[in-house]
């Protein structure tokens, strides 16, 4: 059994900052890439960015030079730091990983964690 847990919602005022942290857990054989969605109300879930399991990244347009996506392989997490928030970022964060698991190590599944909602208003 895998889990994604993420923390580090919350409000926040426009032009501020938050840090969303991700931890996967369970029986893992490895953590492949690794990326942080949003779904705002109404709205269709769409990726913020990801991260392989070299450090590659790729943003949306929406959050290029204000967003950045890292990972710690050996704590199996990744993080979001969202700087100079806007309105339009408020949504429902949520993370996914590409994991093999030790009982199926040449298979891998997408897991999402429960999402952490990020509300930005003054």
């Amino acid at each position: 059994q895998v889990q994604l847990v993420e923390s580090g919602g919350g409000l926040v005022q426009p032009g501020g900052s938050l840090r969303l942290s991700c931890a996967a857990s369970g029986s893992i054989f490895s953590v492949n890439a690794m990326g942080w969605y949003r779904q705002a109300p109404g709205k269709q879930r769409e990726l913020v960015a990801a991260i392989t399991s070299g450090g590659s990244t790729d943003y949306a347009d929406s959050v290029k030079g204000r967003f950045t996506i890292s990972r710690d392989n050996a704590q199996n997490t990744v993080y979001l730091q969202m700087n100079s928030l806007k309105p339009e970022d408020t949504a429902v964060y949520y993370c996914n990983a590409g994991i093999a698991t030790m009982s199926q190590p040449r298979h891998e599944f997408k897991y999402w964690g429960q999402g952490t909602p990020v509300t930005v208003s003054s």
